[in-house]
């Protein structure tokens, strides 16, 4: 899918006090950008940032990173971040692929992946954020205690991430093919893309990986 471009978004990030520049230099060292060491939590593709500013209201003494790749995006969530009163949510602009560039080993406490782009072709599953690939990368940085929690409604990409998840030598948990008709939907926040897809009748997939 085609993004729209948003005229001046590339400026208005690179001026704003929310977006992390260079964040590899902070690499182990996260926990100076918020002054704490609460526990860090990351959603990567976070779009326009439902989710995740949402978790970070709902959770002060939680610290959030929102990574996002396309500028187009991650200037709404930014719209939204100067709409709130915290100091625990920051953004980057970043390619995931390269994330053991910019967090350390054990340094993240959980990773979100919310409706990640599919990337149907089988040539490209390898950059799909749900790859064996992908999960090698996630440990290299997440806790031991840590997990993944991954939402969908593209039941073949969520059948490829059951698959990944075993093959990567993780296990599965607290899995599900209709999250919001299930015992996991107590307290679920919605992003952007799950309120449109479930309104129009789409079951919504969800699981949980960790070692």
């Amino acid at each position: 899918m085609r993004l729209r471009n948003v005229s001046g978004s590339k400026e208005a990030i690179a001026a704003n006090e929310y977006v992390i520049h260079e964040p590899e230099q902070l690499k182990g060292q996260w926990h100076t950008v918020f002054g704490n060491n609460n526990p860090i939590h990351i959603e990567i593709g976070m779009g326009k940032g439902q989710f995740i500013t949402t978790l970070a209201m709902q959770n002060p003494n939680i610290n959030y990173i929102g990574i996002e790749k396309y500028s187009s995006v991650l200037i709404r969530a930014i719209e939204k971040r100067e709409e709130l009163e915290c100091n625990n949510l920051f953004f980057i602009r970043f390619d995931a692929e390269n994330i053991c560039n910019i967090f350390d080993k054990d340094e993240i406490d959980r990773i979100y992946l919310n409706f990640s782009d599919p990337w149907p072709k089988d040539r490209h599953a390898k950059r799909r954020l749900t790859s064996r690939e992908f999960f090698s990368r996630y440990n290299c940085i997440l806790k031991k205690d840590g997990y993944v929690a991954f939402k969908t409604d593209n039941r073949l990409l969520f059948d490829f991430s059951l698959s990944e998840v075993e093959e990567a030598g993780w296990t599965l948990k607290d899995v599900t093919f209709d999250l919001h008709h299930s015992e996991y939907a107590t307290g679920n926040v919605m992003t952007e893309y799950e309120e449109k897809f479930s309104s129009m009748g789409n079951p919504i997939h969800r699981l949980v990986a960790f070692r």
